[in-house]
């Protein structure tokens, strides 16, 4: 009604330098967009919101001079230069947090995205989309060609753009989704979602970031790939003591015993999405048992007693001694940093000495090196170094193979030769006899011969 007011005022009114406006006190103006109209009208100068619910608001008196720049009074004050100044630079203000506010909603967003297409593509290698998810790419591949063909473009969730306003639509229409993997910092956080993000840890970072990260969170990651940079881990963040996993394949126990050569871990989160090795009954007490070197504090947010240490050591201390009494020795030497080969050769010497009276304390002090060293046969191999040595394998047991099949070849001819030797050597003898009577009978031209040979050969 006011803006068709000002319409009318403008086309057939009177042409009056000045003109005073005063809105009546309701509760119709709450917003500045229901008088926003009023902008536009050059010759309005004084304005009276008084009453009305948009004059309570802080940033009512601001927006109006910024606004409407040819008043001179508002609500029958005059507005002085500092005034409109002050407007001018709270304006200015709002309008970069409102940037700063797209700028950050941007990000959240780019974020989503990228977690949705790492996990899109996780699901791809785990072989969990079924040919209806095909389906549906070859309908959403179709729509983005028509929306190409149009000159516009969709987002790939517009179920949750559709709150964004428009300037942050119209950046999101610009945002790549294509990236495979995302790393973030938050607060004492690392996080890392897709195996590419693993790349991180290359990173030169600064003394102050590594030292902040406690936590290090792995999502759509095989765990494998995660094994393989746990000494970079180690180097590169000193202080992570707490490490989640989701995602990341953890179907059996022996994995756990990859963790053991990190510097230091109080707790552990693995979550169940992902993971099928939280199904087993026991993998708590497993980790318990074969981390006991970390005194870990806290498993899945659970605290650790000393009960639960006990139960742990119950359950497969004995697995630990099977484990090492079946290995050959130089296989637990090669498996052993120096510290425990020095302990471990200690060891076999004194298994060697006569027996005698032995103090309790070095009874004990034995036996907890014997622990250590019991669960540091308890390792881990991943699939694709086990793939690698049974190629090598292969590969040897081919080479084997041939150069046996070569000896056994050259053997059969041999022998065969041999036989063939035993046959013709009666015969053989017997000629060569005969010839060397022969050539002998007669003694001067015998030896005439041997001379002329002689003579040639020089």
């Amino acid at each position: 009604m006011i803006c068709q007011l000002l319409t009318y005022h403008k086309e057939y009114g009177p042409r009056t330098e000045a003109t005073e406006a005063l809105i009546p006190a309701s509760r119709s103006v709450t917003s500045f967009e229901s008088v926003c109209c009023l902008a536009d009208s050059t010759s309005l100068s004084d304005i009276t919101f008084d009453g009305n619910p948009i004059a309570q608001e802080s940033w009512y008196k601001h927006t109006i001079l910024q606004n409407m720049m040819q008043l001179r009074q508002l609500d029958m004050k005059r507005i002085t230069e500092e005034e409109r100044r002050m407007a001018s630079v709270v304006a200015k203000k709002e309008e970069e947090k409102k940037r700063e506010s797209q700028k950050q909603s941007l990000l959240k967003e780019k974020k989503r995205l990228t977690i949705n297409n790492v996990a899109r593509k996780w699901d791809l290698q785990q072989h969990r989309i079924t040919s209806i998810a095909i389906n549906q790419d070859r309908r959403d591949s179709d729509s983005q060609d028509h929306c190409q063909n149009d000159g516009s473009t969709v987002s790939t969730f517009p179920e949750e753009a559709g709150s964004l306003d428009s300037g942050l639509t119209s950046a999101l229409q610009d945002l790549s989704v294509t990236d495979t993997h995302l790393v973030e910092v938050d607060g004492d956080t690392l996080s890392l979602y897709g195996s590419g993000a693993l790349e991180c840890l290359d990173r030169n970072w600064s003394v102050q970031t590594a030292g902040m990260v406690t936590t290090v969170s792995f999502t759509f990651i095989e765990f494998d790939e995660i094994v393989q940079v746990l000494p970079k881990l180690k180097i590169k963040f000193p202080n992570s003591l707490h490490l989640k996993f989701k995602e990341t394949n953890l179907v059996m126990l022996q994995q756990f015993n990859a963790l053991a050569q990190l510097r230091r871990v109080d707790q552990l989160t693995i979550d169940p999405q992902g993971n099928p090795v939280v199904n087993f009954t026991l993998w708590k007490y497993y980790v318990l048992f074969r981390l006991s070197h970390f005194n870990m504090q806290k498993i899945n947010g659970t605290e650790v007693t000393q009960n639960d240490m006990i139960m742990a050591e119950r359950l497969f201390g004995i697995l630990a001694h099977v484990a090492s009494s079946e290995l050959p020795q130089y296989r637990l030497i090669s498996i052993l940093g120096d510290a425990r080969k020095k302990q471990f050769r200690y060891l076999l010497e004194t298994k060697g000495k006569k027996p005698g009276i032995v103090s309790e304390e070095n009874n004990d002090s034995k036996r907890l090196v014997g622990e250590n060293t019991n669960r540091a046969t308890l390792n881990y191999t991943t699939r694709d170094f086990y793939t690698e040595k049974l190629e090598e394998i292969k590969e040897k047991k081919k080479f084997c193979k041939m150069y046996i099949e070569d000896l056994v070849k050259e053997a059969t001819e041999i022998n065969m030769k041999n036989e063939a030797l035993q046959k013709l050597w009666p015969q053989m003898f017997i000629e060569l006899v005969r010839d060397a009577v022969i050539e002998i009978r007669n003694k001067n031209s015998y030896m005439k011969l041997c001379l002329q040979q002689i003579t040639d050969q020089k």
